[in-house]
């Protein structure tokens, strides 16, 4: 009798679906990746989430082809960079993923970075575009998106993305874009879902939630964005650690709970300062 926990979905505007907690691999390089990878999907893992520019997509591949589940139950994400925004670049780009991650085709492509002071994020989003319309590619998204760019990708090409993966913790709740997200079926993703910062699992009132549901305060951040409908996407590399996130997607907070670890936040709440509007990535 499998003793995995249940995971809820969300899903998007044209019925794709992600479970509400994923696997993070930023960091996870080599042979100790690719093990952390193939393990998490053992103990229950679907999603799991790369990057070009983390320089790990050979191992979570490889640990991808280790593990004993059905490659169609493994939902595989990386990202297109920042210099390869151009459309030349950008479907280069799109096969060199595949390659690296030694797949046939990327279950769910996201554009990293919209990068507008280059003003090729529409570009980089046809390339997308046109790799799905080829079947290389089977969901497409962006990361880090604002509603301005969401809307004026989805003006130019006709076609709205099914994710938007940013940056969300209780430092940094964005409220308004989770809620614009929601309005236009976009399911929205937290990259650092645990903040970093030690200091946030050590807030008072994230303790007196955890202890009230007799969990950790790290379970009790991943509760919180289970309940606001939001995937997280934690990195563990240790299999004890990959369970412990995993059991969160099953507690239930109530709305006071919720509220109260939401109004952590801070208007300086950014990890690293970076606004989608002026943040470059390379």
């Amino acid at each position: 009798m499998s003793t995995q926990p249940v995971i809820p979905s969300f899903t998007a505007h044209n019925g794709f679906a992600l479970p509400a907690i994923g696997l993070g691999t930023y960091a996870l390089n080599g042979d100790a990746g690719a093990t952390a990878v193939a393990g998490a999907i053992g103990a229950g893992y679907r999603l799991v989430d790369s990057a070009f520019n983390y320089e790990n997509e050979g191992s979570v591949g490889r640990g991808v082809a280790q593990s004993e589940v059905a490659r169609d139950e493994i939902i595989v994400t990386t990202k297109l960079p920042g210099r390869h925004h151009p459309s030349e670049k950008a479907r280069t780009s799109i096969e060199e993923s595949r390659s690296r991650l030694g797949l046939d085709v990327t279950d769910l492509h996201l554009i990293h970075w919209p990068n507008p002071s280059q003003d090729e994020y529409v570009q980089a989003w046809a390339a997308l575009v046109d790799a799905q319309a080829r079947g290389v590619v089977r969901q497409i998204g962006v990361s880090n998106f604002l509603p301005e760019h969401l809307e004026r990708i989805e003006k130019e090409t006709g076609v709205r993305p099914v994710v938007n993966q940013i940056e969300v913790h209780p430092f940094f709740p964005q409220e308004e874009q989770i809620a614009y997200h929601r309005e236009q079926g976009i399911l929205t993703e937290a990259w650092s879902p645990l903040g970093r910062a030690r200091a946030l699992l050590e807030e008072q009132v994230i303790l007196d939630v955890a202890a009230a549901h007799e969990i950790t305060p790290a379970q009790t951040v991943l509760a919180w964005h289970v309940a606001r409908g939001t995937v997280s996407i934690p990195k563990a590399s240790s299999l004890e650690h990959q369970l412990s996130n995993l059991a969160a997607a099953e507690v239930v907070l109530d709305e006071a709970e919720v509220a109260a670890i939401t109004a952590l936040g801070r208007p300086d709440g950014r990890l690293f300062g970076a606004d989608p509007r002026t943040h470059e990535e390379s």
